[in-house]
This record gives C-alpha cells, structure tokens and sequence, in this order.
C-alpha cells in the first residue's frame, strides 16, 4: 500500500525556522516523504528522489547517507550514486490501525514505507464496553507484533477509527451506534491500554482519507465519502485535506432532517436521513419476506430479480442522492464515493444516488460529480486509520553529519 508523507512540521522545541538544522530536518522529512508516497511499488533511486524532491543530487545523496546511518533508510546497489536504490528500512519502525465496526475489530501493523503487513478481523458486540475492545485490540496487536518478531515498543503510533462522532478534544460525543463509547476521551484511553501514541479520527474520514490517497477519489483535492451502514456519515476532503469542522464533527449528514414527522432516529430526532437508509431500516423494511437476510443475501436477491428488494434499494439510493446534492451544493466535490456495507449493493444502489443528485442539486454541480463505489470496500477504514498513523508519527531525525 503507497502512503503519505510524516508531518513535515518540526517537533516544538526543535530547530528554530530558517536555521540551517531546520532546513536540513525539512530537507530529510522530503526525502522520507518521496519514498513513502512511492511505497514499495517501484525500487527508488536517489536520482528518483531529486526528481520528485527537486533537492540537488548531492544534497540528496548526503541526506540519504544520514538517514542509513540512522537507521531510517536501506540502500542497495545500481550504477553510481545516482542509480543507488534506496527504501525506508524496517528497522526504522511499524505503525499499527485499530478499526472498530458496528459488529467487528480489525488490527493491522504497516511498515513506515505503508506496506501493510499483517492484519485481522474479529467478531464484537456492538455493545461492547471501551475497555473490553481496547482489551482485545490490545491482545490482537501483541499476536500480530509476534508473528513478526516485532514487540509494541517498535511501534511509533496507532491510527483508531470509530463509528461515532469524535470532538477536537477526542471525547467520543453521543448517538453513537457504539454506546460503550459515548463520553470517553478515546485517545487517552488507547494511548493507556496500548502504551502507544494513538490517534482516533471517525471512521467515515479515515474512509475519505484512504479513499483520496488510494482509492476512488486519487486525483480529486475535494471529495466526499458516504458510508452506508449500520450509520450514515460522512468524510469531507476540501483543497486536499480532511475537514473536520469547528467541533471536529463536519459531516455527519445521516441526521439531516428529511421528515419532521419521520421515523425517531437514535438521535432522538425525526426523520433523519439515516432512518431511512442504513443496514437496518433496509432489514426491517424487507423483514416480512426475507427474515432475518443478511444485507449480502438481500443484495443477491435484487440481482437475483426480487422486485420487492430491487425497490427497496432504489429507495434507499434516492435518499441517499437527496441528501448527497444537499452536500454537493454546500462543497462542490468533484466526486463522490459511496462505501459502507450498503455498497454492496453496487449500481442496484448509484443509479438512484445518480438520479438524486441529478434532481436535487443544482446542474452544474451535479454535471461536475463523479459518483463512484469504493474502490476499497470494507477495508477502507483500516487503511486511513494506517495513513492516519503514518501522517501523525514524527521520526526521530539524524542530526547533520
């Protein structure tokens, strides 16, 4: 998997700003940072890196001669200095995701190249209390560290995501469909049972984000994220950067109000747009004839040519569409992705999307819009919680030879 850059901001205390060590430490986060963004696709030369760096091959070369030092960088062979490869060292470090679902965990470790190494899923109820999910992920991390003869301490920062509204100050904030959650300060509490630097972000913006760097939406600098699932929201990249509102709440769209009248949504609202387009509305609607269908046996059953099924999914498209272009008004995206476990679905749910946005949003908004399924389906919150831990761990730079 590519990745992204280490935050090009020096840590505080550190060098002052137009000193000469502070463009030496800039001049080595861009050198990580083209080989980051180039992964483990294509071997990497340092004339590479002055290309994509637009740093001089000498400098270039010094800095990379510090980095292996340190330990952060591997070079191997090629013709000349130039031509050395160069690729960021497993010695260097791992970072580590943690994604809770409605009903699932899913742990990863990556490499600071963004390679993912190991990952795996686990069943959980969605009444979970915090500690006991914390507690497995924890259990889940040091099995996956172990099969790779790694150790937590070779971790340098865990990206969390979770279905449920986080606050700037990282208390999760209520309706979440994780209520043994709600009120808790997520990041300080994983930061204590892991041990670790941890981040936590919303599921739906880490879905942006992966989607952005690697998915749908690679190319798009503004773009939106609809998860449709058990919860409706959604993930904002505007100029290229996740948004996240004045709160750190933007985009929970699941609770604009369609019908005053409407069903109560878990809210405490009526007639959210959520109520009428998660997993479950779906599965309660079609419960009479499909008891207790999966929303996979519900998808093959409208291919299948259920009529009943087939409607029941353009519903729930044009919902979506409806509150999609009351979105797309707001920030104009070039495109939109639509992912969750509703996605599924495919074009069964995007013709209606499509045909939503064409009638509620305004022409030359919805004509600039691509609207598209998630390019990473289930796994796109595992791969942003890993970007997001990759975005956030500062490394330990050399200091100039």
């Amino acid at each position: 998997m590519p990745a992204v850059s280490v935050s090009s901001v020096p840590a505080p205390g550190s060098h002052a700003p137009g000193s000469t060590a502070s463009l030496r430490a800039a001049n080595q986060r861009r050198v990580i940072a083209a080989l980051q963004t180039a992964g483990s696709r294509l071997p990497v030369t340092q004339a590479d890196i002055a290309r994509t760096t637009r740093l001089a091959p000498a400098t270039v070369s010094n800095i990379v001669r510090e980095l292996a030092g340190a330990g952060l960088v591997e070079t191997t062979g090629g013709s000349g200095r130039r031509g050395t490869e160069v690729r960021i060292s497993r010695r260097a470090g791992l970072v580590a995701a943690v994604d809770f679902g409605h009903r699932h965990l899913r742990v990863a470790v990556g490499d600071l190249a963004g390679s993912m190494l190991l990952e795996q899923r686990l069943p959980l109820d969605h009444d979970h209390d915090h500690t006991v999910g914390l507690g497995l992920a924890a259990g889940t991390l040091d099995h996956l560290l172990e099969t790779l003869g790694a150790a937590r301490g070779d971790v340098l920062g865990v990206g969390l995501g979770l279905p449920a509204p986080v606050g700037q100050d990282g208390v999760v904030i209520g309706s979440s469909i994780l209520p043994g959650w709600i009120g808790v300060h997520a990041s300080a509490v994983a930061r204590e049972r892991l041990d670790r630097p941890v981040f936590v972000d919303n599921d739906a913006n880490l879905c942006a984000l992966a989607e952005h760097r690697l998915g749908a939406g690679v190319g798009h600098s503004c773009m939106a994220y609809i998860k449709a699932s058990s919860g409706v929201g959604a993930g904002l990249v505007i100029d290229g950067r996740l948004f996240h509102g004045g709160a750190g709440t933007a985009g929970e769209i699941g609770h604009l109000t369609f019908d005053e009248t409407g069903p109560i949504c878990r809210c405490g609202s009526r007639g959210c747009l959520e109520a009428y387009t998660s997993v479950g509305m779906l599965q309660d609607m079609l419960r009479s004839q499909h008891p207790d269908a999966t929303i996979g046996e519900l998808v093959d059953a409208a291919r299948a040519g259920d009529l009943s099924v087939r409607r029941a999914f353009d519903d729930v498209g044009s919902r979506l569409g409806w509150g999609a272009a009351i979105l797309a008004n707001l920030i104009n995206p070039s495109c939109l992705v639509i992912g969750g476990d509703m996605a599924q679905a495919g074009d069964l749910l995007l013709d209606a999307v499509r045909d939503g946005v064409r009638r509620h949003a305004l022409s030359p908004v919805s004509a600039a819009m691509t609207v598209a399924v998630s390019a990473l389906g289930e796994r796109s919150a595992i791969h942003g919680a890993l970007l997001l831990a990759l975005d956030r761990t500062d490394l330990a730079l050399p200091a100039a030879s």
